[in-house]
């Protein structure tokens, strides 16, 4: 493995991340849209709000330290995909900003109308961004962004099938993650008939995301054909993996057994990310700009790879405490059957 791959390797580590946490994130967003009214969805809007409150920022960081590596290791890479899909990625960084600032503002609205309308931003704003973020992705494993500044059509690179098939993956796999992580923290909570509910809400979001993506395997056949050849190929072994995981996944939550189907559904979602790296292996931008050629020169890349390593003995154990922490049952944040005016409503 060469040391491209290596500092390549360490930031699809913090994609990985920022694909399970942060799709969580977004994805509890997608479920308060679903809660429903007043009284019928106040109980389920409490639980979202109590697991995201703490950690919903640091989420963000795995984001931040995925684009400052690939800008300063690859920056050829990073430029050309930021040029050509600037439209989505610009749409997704306001859908960030509206979705933290509607999240933080409306715990100090006391009007209804301003806590609807916040409610409202914060949640369909964590159904769009994970969409425009999966379009990215989408185009570039279909090979939509040639080596360059704005090299590619700005508007086809992240509006073809692909990329719409991405966006829908994308969504649909942060609602399932998400209703699944919140099954576990209503259990702990004390909540049993929520952590019921999302439990419904999971095996549903599994079974849609599992037709998804079978229907997806003829769009990738059809319009990602090199895509299509790596995960037919040499990443078999690794959707087999995901498979399996999710299928596991389905009979801890029928079992209620949600700490295994955390587990479970991490590792079905993690698999499918590193099968699109196989499939993609060795190019950074298909089809034709491979890791090697992208990357910046070796003392750079040295540089980095001592800063990843000295910043990660800080951040991984901090972030650790962070989630441990407030995994913690606390009784008085228990959602009350007469809490019915605490969080926004639609």
């Amino acid at each position: 493995m060469t040391l491209a791959e290596v500092v390549l390797g360490i930031m699809f580590v913090g994609l990985l991340a920022y694909g399970l946490f942060g799709g969580a994130d977004f994805g509890a967003g997608i479920w308060d849209l679903l809660a429903g009214g007043t009284r019928r969805g106040a109980r389920q809007r409490e639980l979202i709000e109590h697991s995201l409150g703490p950690v919903w920022e640091a989420n963000h960081v795995w984001l931040i330290f995925v684009l400052v590596v690939l800008w300063t290791g690859f920056s050829g890479a990073f430029a050309s995909v930021v040029s050509t899909m600037y439209i989505p990625l610009t749409l997704a960084a306001f859908g960030m900003i509206a979705r933290g600032a509607a999240f933080a503002f409306r715990k100090s609205i006391t009007t209804l109308p301003m806590r609807r309308f916040l409610g409202a931003a914060f949640a369909l704003s964590s159904l769009i961004t994970p969409y425009f973020l999966g379009a990215v992705v989408g185009g570039v494993a279909s090979g939509r962004v040639p080596l360059g500044i704005a090299a590619g059509d700005v508007v086809t690179s992240w509006i073809n099938p692909t990329s719409v098939l991405g966006g829908v993956m994308a969504v649909l796999v942060c609602a399932y993650l998400a209703a699944v992580f919140l099954c576990a923290d209503a259990r702990r909570e004390g909540a049993d008939d929520l952590a019921d509910a999302f439990r419904i809400r999971a095996l549903v979001a599994a079974g849609v995301t599992g037709v998804a993506g079978l229907a997806g395997l003829l769009v990738l056949r059809s319009d990602a054909p090199l895509l299509w050849e790596g995960l037919t190929g040499r990443a078999l072994g690794v959707i087999a993996l995901s498979v399996a995981a999710g299928v596991a996944a389905v009979v801890f939550l029928i079992r209620q057994r949600y700490g295994s189907a955390r587990i479970a559904s991490a590792l079905a979602v993690a698999a499918i990310l590193v099968g699109w790296a196989v499939a993609q292996y060795p190019y950074i931008l298909l089809p034709e700009v491979t890791i090697e050629e992208a990357a910046v020169g070796r003392t750079t890349l040295v540089a980095m790879l001592v800063a990843l390593l000295a910043g990660a003995a800080i951040l991984v154990p901090a972030l650790i405490y962070l989630f441990r922490l407030f995994q913690r049952t606390q009784p008085d944040r228990m959602p009350s059957d007469t809490a019915v005016d605490s969080e926004a409503v639609y």
